[in-house]
């Protein structure tokens, strides 16, 4: 069962049997413990929804743009600085950066083609030609392009390289444009938002601990009930 609703019944049942049994110590107990479940109740219901009439009601979907802003202010300002992206860049992950999946994905004919029309007009294309001109070199498409995509890799995962782009993702300029697509990302995801979402987000989080809030109401309003009634 929910602890809210758990709370509010078991706090109303000490009313009824307190009033019923004309027992004035457990009546106000029971009444006291409902009003301030009630109350914390009426608190958290008022956090994410509008009541009519009830000022400063509905806080989290009204304050959903500068909710938004927020998010985009704690991204920017405090995970992707430009010290936490240089930090990035210099750490043993980032100077071992797998570049086989791009390299095995790009498309290397051209080059082929390319060393076939430097080959034909150079001074083996004579020779070539005596060999059935560029037709002959067709075979050799497939090895030369898996040799290269395989230098390509060695290339690539040698210190020399990685060095060498670590030392230009470092750029300032880069570094720049970098923050910029960045911002651009988490500014593009947070318009996706809509204030139901950003309500259900935070209700999600802090649910559990919400309904804390309504129990210990209960327990401190009872508390409070039965000093009164021990004092009255």
């Amino acid at each position: 069962m929910n602890k809210s609703v758990a709370t509010n019944l078991i706090a109303a049942i000490f009313v009824l049997v307190g009033y019923g049994l004309e027992q004035q110590i457990v009546f106000t107990i029971g009444l006291f413990a409902l009003s301030g479940a009630i109350t914390n109740w009426l608190a958290i219901h008022m956090l994410f929804e509008k009541v009519p009439g009830l000022y400063g009601s509905g806080v989290v979907p009204s304050r959903f743009e500068e909710f938004k802003a927020g998010i985009q202010h704690l991204m920017m300002q405090q995970f992707f600085t430009q010290e936490n992206i240089d930090r990035f860049l210099t750490s043993s992950s980032a100077s071992n950066i797998d570049l086989t999946p791009v390299i095995e994905k790009i498309d290397l004919a051209p080059s082929f083609d390319a060393l076939v029309d430097t080959i034909e007009k150079s001074s083996f294309g004579g020779m070539l030609a005596m060999f059935g001109g560029t037709e002959a070199l067709i075979p050799l498409k497939e090895p030369f392009i898996e040799k290269m995509k395989q230098s390509l890799v060695e290339l690539a995962q040698s210190d020399q390289f990685n060095a060498i782009l670590v030392n230009e993702l470092e750029q300032p300029s880069v570094m720049a444009d970098m923050q910029a697509k960045v911002a651009n990302i988490v500014e593009q995801r947070l318009n996706e938002l809509t204030p139901e979402l950003v309500k259900q987000i935070v209700q999600d989080m802090i649910k559990k601990h919400l309904g804390w809030l309504v129990v210990w109401g209960g327990v401190f309003g009872g508390i409070i009930g039965a000093i009164a009634a021990l004092v009255q």
